[in-house]
């Protein structure tokens, strides 16, 4: 005789009811004399008028399957608003269907998925109209009327956490100066303004920067690094969005502060970093910025002299990383020579200060000088045959500027 193993308590399988929220509720309602008959005939005689509703404003009340789908949505829309109000518990909700008409518990879990859909779904200003629900959004109402308690739950964290992350950056620009409006024109991500504001408000600074500001917060921070800090007095319901972006800031403070790295090519060329940081747009001041930079730094690296023979030998001393020079002694060019033969050359090196700061209407010029010079110079420039030194010197003396 086969022996039935006998499982303790809590191994004992428990039966899946796959039935909607609302119907487990009306049937304990039943069961436990909470719902009387009087009540399920109001619920019987509430039902069509709700489905007919329910089909017209997605579609037509005429069509079978539209109606059909209407009552899908009519039974899922009740169980959304009484599975979250009564938290899952059924005893709850069936006194609900008890106390108050089940259109209203319709109607209630449409306002739960109407106030969803005008939630912000982006930290991203300008993906946001902030307006609450609209007549064109109904087609994705109609999506969501079909959707879990679960999946509106997901969805309720998600544009939650985006709305207090816009929240924060919008009272975080607004202590330097930067509206709303602002802020939905340039597009930007909150997370980059909450990032930009840390940055600005620790360093005392009291307006939203443009680039040419930003860039010397940068610069500043590089030179005396600092810890990030909290905003005083801030909202309490923002504090830890703010502290959690914070978080990340001190995370980029390794590149941020790395001498190495240009502050522009970190900011506008590292995909990393793109969009991560928000800074006011001047083109203006940029452009006037840019320029002003570029000849800085390419006058002083030139002192004025634009002949190609000066510019041949600031490239080749930069490429060698030798001190810039515009004009080279007998004795400096053989030691040049010598260098580049012993630790080689990166006229890429050259090729990225002409870019960086040469005038703008000159650049492919100065390049193509620079490359055609490395082209048919190279090979004696760094030839092991040339023991005296003959060949590369005379090559410097016709092509660069020597005394």
């Amino acid at each position: 005789m086969a022996v039935v193993p006998v499982l303790p308590p809590e191994a004992a399988v428990s039966l899946f009811d796959a039935r909607p929220f609302f119907e487990k509720a009306l049937a304990l309602g039943v069961q436990s004399g909470i719902l009387h008959a009087a009540r399920l005939a109001q619920i019987g005689q509430d039902a069509p008028k709700g489905m007919e509703q329910i089909a017209r404003y997605f579609g037509s009340e005429f069509l079978r399957p539209e109606l059909e789908m209407a009552r899908q949505r009519l039974v899922n829309l009740v169980s959304l608003y009484l599975e979250s109000s009564s938290a899952g518990d059924l005893m709850t909700a069936a006194q609900s269907l008890r106390d108050d008409s089940f259109l209203s518990r319709s109607k209630g879990g449409s306002d739960m998925l109407k106030a969803l859909i005008g939630m912000p779904s982006s930290s991203h200003f300008g993906m946001n109209e902030n307006t609450g629900f609209t007549d064109d959004q109904i087609p994705l109402l109609a999506k969501w009327t079909l959707r879990s308690l679960a999946d509106y739950q997901a969805e309720l964290a998600l544009r939650s956490q985006a709305g207090l992350v816009l929240d924060a950056a919008l009272w975080l620009a607004d202590e330097l100066g930067v509206d709303e409006a602002q802020l939905q024109a340039a597009g930007c991500d909150g997370e980059a303004v909450i990032r930009t504001a840390l940055l600005a408000l620790n360093a005392k600074v009291t307006k939203m920067p443009d680039w040419v500001a930003f860039e010397k917060l940068i610069a500043q921070l590089r030179k005396k690094p600092s810890a990030i800090a909290m905003p005083r007095s801030m909202p309490p319901q923002i504090k830890g969005v703010v502290e959690a972006v914070r978080q990340t800031v001190i995370a980029d403070m390794l590149r941020m502060t790395d001498p190495k790295l240009p502050i522009r090519k970190l900011f506008h060329q590292t995909p990393a970093f793109i969009g991560r940081y928000f800074w006011i747009e001047d083109a203006l001041a940029d452009v006037d910025h840019y320029d002003r930079s570029v000849s800085e730094a390419w006058n002083k690296a030139t002192g004025g002299h634009d002949d190609e023979g000066s510019l041949l030998t600031l490239f080749l001393t930069l490429a060698a990383s030798s001190p810039r020079k515009t004009l080279l002694t007998e004795k400096a060019a053989a030691s040049l020579i010598r260098k580049i033969r012993k630790t080689g050359l990166k006229p890429e090196l050259s090729s990225e200060f002409i870019r960086d700061h040469a005038p703008e209407q000159h650049q492919d010029d100065y390049q193509q000088l620079w490359q055609g010079f490395i082209e048919d110079s190279l090979a004696t420039l760094k030839s092991d045959f040339d023991y005296e030194l003959a060949d590369a010197m005379s090559l410097l003396r016709r092509e660069c500027n020597l005394e």
